[in-house]
């Protein structure tokens, strides 16, 4: 007899764990980012909140990835936990952008 929850184990190897390393890529190279660049957009502060935010958001990911691994694929992740991820990527690329945007302008000036 087949085992009824392997094609659910298999789905959410398939995608939860792509999924959880893209988090962990872009939440890295946010972290670098805000570590090595000043945002003249934002003041100290938020930029320090926005970089503590991708902190405990990439041990959050590291926590569920290595939860995930244990149970050998055979758990998910809610759906309210992956959203605040998937909006908080959004805020470091829209903030990736906007930095980009104004070095390009400040170029054009040279």
């Amino acid at each position: 007899m087949r085992d009824s929850n392997l094609p659910e184990a298999e789905l959410l190897k398939t995608v939860l764990q792509p999924l959880l390393e893209d988090f962990e890529y872009w939440f890295a190279r946010s972290r670098t980012f805000l570590e090595t660049e000043r945002l003249s957009f934002l003041n100290k502060q938020e930029q320090s909140d926005l970089l503590t935010r991708v902190k405990v958001a990439a041990d959050e990911v590291k926590a569920a990835k290595m939860l995930f691994t244990v149970a050998e694929g055979k758990v998910g992740i809610e759906m309210a936990t992956l959203m605040p991820w998937h909006q908080l990527v959004t805020e470091c690329w829209n903030v990736a952008m906007r930095f980009r945007s104004k070095q390009d302008v400040s170029h054009d000036h040279d």
